[in-house]
């Protein structure tokens, strides 16, 4: 199966961008009358054929869509504190949606090597991921957040933080409610500081383990992902 997004689908024919059109037509040699898919990025998956095969242009003709195509029945949204090393998220985001992550927020901890990020950048990585995965939904991006800020305006139940602590934390799999939304923090090289994990306490979050490793930030968030889908049977 062949994905390509398109975002600003409305109607019954469309026409891919110059860049989808040279992929569709002179990569993946597909011609007139051929079939690909195609994903607004918010749950529909579409089935075209090919009218037209113009490599800076090529037209389609929608024949079928599928709404809520692999919908899962919980949302999963990752707080992440981004890597100096930015090719090491960009890693995160890309593994992260192909494993299913439905929301992600970069934030800025006290211990926060990387103040920025090019979130555009970063969203073409997540668009790339989605297709390449053959989902139909991608991910929210939102804009880098202080912690502080990010954690007095969160409002799922079950809110966990992750750090370095065994001792006050508890495994995932053993405190996550199965089929319910999940909001998990994720903190930088050097961990969440003190007073993060106090205001996070106090906010509601519940300390959480990822296992008996020292892992990275992006391998954690990683292990985050993963552990809520597999909890869920995904």
């Amino acid at each position: 199966m062949h994905l390509f997004y398109a975002p600003e689908l409305k109607n019954n024919t469309h026409q891919l961008s110059e860049d989808e059109s040279r992929h569709c037509i002179k990569v993946l040699r597909l011609k007139k009358g051929d079939y690909i898919h195609l994903t607004d990025g918010r749950g529909v998956l579409y089935r075209a054929g090919i009218v037209d095969e113009d490599p800076r242009g090529c037209r389609l003709e929608i024949v079928d869509h599928h709404e809520e195509y692999g919908k899962r029945p919980f949302y999963l949204h990752l707080a992440i504190a981004p890597t100096k090393n930015i090719k090491r998220f960009e890693w995160f985001l890309e593994k992260a949606t192909e494993i299913g992550v439905d929301e992600v927020t970069p934030i800025l901890c006290f211990h926060s090597e990387r103040k920025y990020i090019k979130t555009h950048r970063m969203k073409r990585i997540l668009i790339a991921a989605m297709k390449q995965s053959l989902k139909a939904y991608l991910p929210v991006l939102n804009e880098m957040t202080p912690f502080a800020d990010f954690i007095k305006k969160t409002s799922h139940a079950n809110r966990y933080i992750a750090y370095l602590d065994q001792e006050q934390s508890q495994p995932l799999n053993k405190i996550y409610p199965a089929g319910e939304h999940a909001l998990i923090l994720v903190g930088p090289e050097g961990d969440f500081s003190e007073q993060e994990v106090d205001q996070a306490k106090k906010e509601g979050f519940q300390p959480v383990k990822l296992g008996e490793s020292r892992l990275r930030t992006e391998t954690a968030g990683i292990a985050a992902c993963h552990s809520i889908n597999l909890l869920n049977g995904y």
